[in-house]
């Protein structure tokens, strides 16, 4: 056996590790049933009159379009989860999004969803298709555009009108896409009006199915502002966009007819550039994923080694790790996924025993924080597999930096900012996991979401902010209980309880994975045990982009 083969020592008849597989399997549980429900869109109402107008459903279009047998990987699902409700909700945004494979070939997939809401465009509904575009952007990922929308949602126009990551943006990022040369199909397949008329108009090919209507004001509009009145489907209707404006290129008879359609034109595209990254045969883990479950445990007080779970999802557990005797609290090592080669950083969630830096004392690192020496180890490793071509995959379960006096006089502060340095300008693709805590700096130097990770996905046991919820509902107490006592008011220790458990349960509430995904601050929640397969769907759409820009780090602090 090869020494970079992990060797597991789990014990997996432990009862410690049936109450870790006991608790992520009830979360993932509950997270599928809110999927399921969020499935449903608009309901069983909408969906009926979806049918009776002749047409199917988005998520019934997505079937029919998807290679059979291949798996449809949804971003966004829990996008506006528990937001617009005094407008009755908006399941998913009202648009559905993600990535899948079309006559063999990977596709982003964006499709409004006309059960809710007619397919309007909620605040939210922008920023998800904005993501999904950005996401294509980067990654060189052809495009289908499934549209039947009806426009913007009027009652809040100024929130989905003119920010730069507002609808405007949308159209913007098509023509940017158009210019890079990624490929872009529109399917036009119910309502299309108002300044969404635009999008289809700036893809390659356009699909327009009979009964749909695209114009830039609907009759009513169009009577209100000159008196004309006119049919919708004399106004912008198939057969006229298809005889008479030349607007559309393919004038189909219903739903299934446009999806057969939108197949044979992408079964004719050219193939893609050669990866620039290194790709061999996948092999199987040497320990199945569902053992993740057991492995990881989310009590603070508990340790588990992360050495585990890349077991459980890398190449035939092989790992090859880089200075393993050196910030200890930092895994990092090359690694492949699927076949992919891939540089890890992860967060160690064991305590350390070592050695302090210039002297001969032992000293006990804790599990989960980072520290200097572990920040310079990763710096270093982001700035070889960026040299090396090597994507970067982040695993985080971190509480933050360590903070004191020690860690001041070891210049924690300039090793954090070398480690932020190398996160922020690597060129390779960067591929986020949350999968525990990801709190404070922490959440920044292991590539969060403001550092422009190609992919960031949360397992349901994920939790981040600032800082955990109880050292966040002490410190927000404390600052209470001081300004009413300036205030002349005494507060006994009921009162602070009260006080202390409802900020508690607020800060919990927005750090749960749900409500970031709901502000698209992550891309999906994915199961623990299917973690090794998002990180392949990943990789192999990052392969698409050839384009590797130089790479700079600018002002390092030594």
């Amino acid at each position: 056996m090869s020494a970079s083969v992990l060797k597991s020592s789990v014990n997996i008849q432990s009862p410690e590790f049936a109450k870790n597989t006991r608790k992520v399997v009830d979360l993932v549980a509950q997270i599928k049933n809110e999927e399921e429900q969020i499935n449903q869109g608009g309901g069983a109402k909408a969906i009926e009159s979806q049918h009776k107008k002749g047409r199917l459903t988005a998520r019934e279009r997505l079937k029919k379009l998807v290679d059979p047998g291949t798996h449809f990987f949804e971003l966004g699902i829990f996008a506006a989860y528990e937001m617009y409700e005094e407008w009755g909700g908006a399941p998913a945004a009202g648009t559905i999004t993600g990535i899948a494979r079309v006559c063999g070939r990977m596709f982003m997939i964006i499709a409004n969803d006309a059960t809710v809401k007619a397919g309007a465009f909620f605040p939210m509904t922008a920023k998800k298709v904005i993501r999904a575009q950005n996401i294509a952007i980067e990654n060189h990922i052809p495009t289908i555009y499934l549209v039947d929308s009806a426009g913007v949602f009027l009652p809040l126009q100024e929130d989905v009108f003119p920010d730069t990551d507002d609808f405007g943006r949308v159209f913007r990022n098509n023509a940017v896409m158009s210019a890079m040369g990624i490929p872009q199909l529109a399917a036009i397949m119910g309502m299309c009006v108002a300044g969404g008329a635009y999008l289809p108009l700036m893809c390659d090919h356009i699909l327009m199915t009979e009964g749909s209507g695209l114009f830039l004001a609907g009759p009513a509009l169009v009577q209100a502002a000159i008196g004309q009145k006119t049919s919708a489907e004399d106004l912008g209707g198939a057969k006229m966009h298809s005889q008479i404006s030349g607007t559309v290129d393919f004038r189909e008879p219903d739903d299934d007819a446009c999806i057969t359609r939108i197949r044979a034109l992408v079964d004719k595209m050219g193939a893609a550039n050669p990866s620039p990254f290194s790709h061999v045969a996948s092999r199987e883990p040497l320990h199945p994923g569902s053992e993740i479950y057991g492995v990881f445990s989310n009590d603070p007080g508990k340790q588990y080694d992360m050495r585990e779970i890349i077991a459980r999802i890398v190449d035939a557990s092989e790992f090859e790790e880089y200075r393993s005797e050196y910030g200890e609290t930092l895994l990092c090592g090359y690694a492949r996924i699927g076949g992919w080669a891939v540089g890890i950083v992860a967060n160690q969630k064991k305590h350390v025993q070592t050695t302090a830096r210039g002297s001969d004392q032992k000293r006990m690192e804790f599990g989960g924080v980072i520290y200097t020496e572990s920040a310079e180890k990763a710096a270093r490793f982001i700035l070889d597999c960026n040299q090396n071509r090597i994507p970067l995959i982040f695993l985080h379960d971190v509480n933050g930096f360590m903070v004191g006096k020690d860690a001041e006089w070891s210049g924690i502060i300039r090793a954090g900012a070398k480690m932020v340095n190398a996160v922020s300008n690597s060129v390779v693709p960067k591929i986020t996991v949350i999968c525990g805590g990801s709190f404070g700096a922490g959440h920044y130097a292991m590539c969060g979401k403001a550092y422009d990770p190609r992919f960031i996905f949360a397992w349901p046991t994920a939790r981040y902010a600032v800082m955990s919820g109880d050292a966040a509902a002490s410190t927000l107490v404390e600052i209470k209980l001081k300004q009413l006592e300036r205030e002349g008011k005494k507060v006994d220790e009921k009162v602070k309880k009260e006080l202390y458990d409802s900020v508690r349960a607020t800060y919990e509430h927005q750090t749960d994975p749900r409500y970031a995904a709901a502000r698209l601050w992550v891309d999906a929640i994915i199961d623990p045990a299917h973690t090794r397969d998002a990180l392949i769907t990943a990789l192999e759409a990052a392969a698409l982009n050839p384009d590797i820009r130089e790479f700079k780090t600018g002002v390092l602090q030594t």
